[in-house]
């Protein structure tokens, strides 16, 4: 076993890595930028290196400065953790050739399971059902409408080197195409530095289900259970659980089809293999997420296993002692992620000081946090203050134990999910376990709280200054309601942290007041961001791909 490991991540994850690394008796190092200076996972690591700058491209995703972390600390191995270069084959290559050990699968798998068209090739290859769809990236939306012709509405865009979401776009109709194709592309462009997408069949509203895998060797794999995430808010996860309440019976067939495909690809490590299961019950691949899963807490609490524990043994060649037939699922397991965003506001992160954070406690209750009371959660990251998880003997006790432990969690001094947690596990959806990645949207559950209030929903008030968000029907009012507020300004404000995916604009051309003028994506949501007044563009403050605060300028209109 390793005597050093550096986490090259933040926030819970890393907190979590580090407390199994303390329980094997490894030293850990943590990494950490301007704003994570005083975070909880620089405090629960043995040492702590200074990656100095805000943005994620300049700390946590700097390929050389995490390495020379590591050589200056003395660490033996690396652990990604989950986003930011955990799925980086060129960062796994650069670990493995500066003489480390990369805790997860090796660089030639990221690169193949990355490739989502490869990945699909991979699948079929191994006898595993794929939604119909294209093995070759199109140029123009004009192959997705051939497509379309001959399987028929909806369709999904999906990028090549996406995942979890971003890049995919749904065109439910010939109007709607090309607009898809585009901003699939965009996203692609943005996030993945390439805009290559594919077409394939869109299941409207199946259940999303996967499997946890543990591949000791390539070509051997054991599978760890169903997991069902199909509590969805635009392709984002808001509750997973396993057992998975529906299809118990298909458990099996989804599991021996993870594994087939894991040992075709060769994987190593852990990893997840991601299905879309329609009513009937029949299953197609979806994607693999080459990395420990966000959900992970749930698979360790229904077959008391340390994933991390495991992805560590396996990167250090120690034998993993488990065999399939060891494998036996007790009790049922419900995760929420309590994130710092306004469920009534679109899910709008909200970063800020914490000032009161109490996690609740009890039996069956697990709480994986990254902040603490006094935090600040920061703009420049993803917004989980931390994931709450609950175990019962059967569902039912795991989900009213959820709901005692949501009521009693306190946060104050920044909006959290905790309301929409309520109403989900409450809804009649949750409960008979019916509940597709469509049921959120089709059966207006979360209505209740996007019903408080009265602010016009076209103005975000960010920072104490008004924010104008276009809406083609409404921009008028929109602008008009800035005015109200701040006639004299003309900075065009991000309303929440995210990533510019289009510069709407350029340097010198006239707007209107209201009218389009950056696209920023945050939370897998865009928003496009409109003038706040009539006149010139002046200056432009970011471009496409930039990570940008809220509250940051984004233009100036004079």
């Amino acid at each position: 076993m390793f005597g050093k490991v550096l986490i090259a991540n933040r926030g819970e994850i890393a907190v979590r890595v580090a407390r199994t690394c303390r329980e094997l008796g490894i030293k850990s190092v943590a990494v950490f930028s301007d704003p994570d200076s005083d975070a909880r996972h620089v405090a629960a690591a043995d040492e702590s290196v200074h990656l100095p700058g805000r943005a994620p491209t300049d700390t946590y995703l700097r390929i050389d400065t995490v390495l020379a972390a590591a050589r200056q600390t003395g660490a033996e191995a690396i652990h990604p953790g989950y986003g930011f270069l955990s799925e980086n084959a060129s960062f796994a290559d650069a670990v493995i050739n500066a003489g480390l050990a990369w805790v997860g699968p090796p660089a030639e798998v990221l690169r193949s399971v990355g490739d989502k068209i490869e990945a699909r090739r991979i699948a079929e290859s191994a006898g595993v059902p794929v939604v119909p769809g294209l093995l070759d990236p199109i140029e123009e939306h004009g192959a997705a409408a051939a497509f379309a012709s001959d399987h028929g509405w909806p369709i999904a865009i999906k990028a090549a080197g996406g995942g979890g979401g971003r890049g995919l776009k749904v065109a439910r109709s010939e109007a709607d195409l090309e607009s898809a194709f585009e901003s699939a592309r965009r996203e692609a462009r943005a996030y993945f530095g390439d805009e290559r997408v594919y077409v394939e069949r869109y299941l409207d509203a199946p259940k999303h289900l996967e499997v946890q895998v543990l591949a000791p060797r390539g070509r051997q794999a054991l599978w760890l259970g169903v997991r069902d995430c199909s509590f969805q808010r635009r392709h984002q996860k808001l509750i997973e659980e396993t057992p998975p309440p529906l299809f118990a019976e298909r458990a099996s067939a989804i599991g021996d089809a993870a594994v087939a495909l894991a040992k075709a690809a060769g994987y190593e490590n852990a990893g997840t293999v991601e299905f879309l299961v329609d009513e009937s019950g029949d299953f197609y691949f979806l994607e693999v997420n080459a990395r420990l899963q966000v959900e992970h807490t749930v698979t360790e609490e229904v077959y008391g296993i340390d994933l991390v524990a495991c992805q560590l043994q396996i990167a250090a060649g120690d034998a993993l002692s488990l065999q399939q037939a060891d494998l036996t699922p007790r009790g049922h397991a419900i995760e929420c992620r309590i994130n710092a965003e306004d469920p009534r506001l679109g899910f709008a992160p909200g970063p800020g000081r914490l000032d009161r954070f109490e996690p609740p406690g009890g039996s069956g209750i697990r709480v994986d946090a990254g902040y603490a009371t006094g935090d600040t959660i920061p703009s420049e990251y993803d917004s989980l203050i931390a994931k709450l998880v609950t175990w019962g003997e059967d569902r039912e006790q795991s989900r009213r134990r959820m709901l005692q432990a949501l009521r009693d969690m306190v946060i104050d001094g920044v909006p959290s999910t905790v309301d929409a947690h309520l109403l989900l596990l409450e809804s009649d959806a949750f409960k008979r376990g019916t509940h597709t990645t469509r049921t959120i949207d089709e059966e207006n559950i979360l209505k209740p709280l996007e019903e408080v209030g009265d602010a016009p929903r076209d103005v975000l008030m960010v920072r104490g200054r008004p924010v104008a968000l276009w809406n083609p029907a409404m921009a008028r009012s929109a602008s008009a309601a800035v005015h109200a507020v701040s006639a004299a300004s003309g900075d065009v404000l991000a309303p929440m942290q995210g990533t510019v995916l289009k510069v709407l604009v350029t340097e010198g051309d006239s707007v209107e007041a209201g009218a389009p003028v950056v696209i920023v994506e945050a939370m897998k949501m865009e928003t496009t961001v409109a003038a706040s007044r009539s006149g010139s563009v002046a200056r432009l403050q970011v471009a496409s791909g930039d990570t940008v605060a809220a509250g940051q300028v984004l233009a100036i209109i004079e």
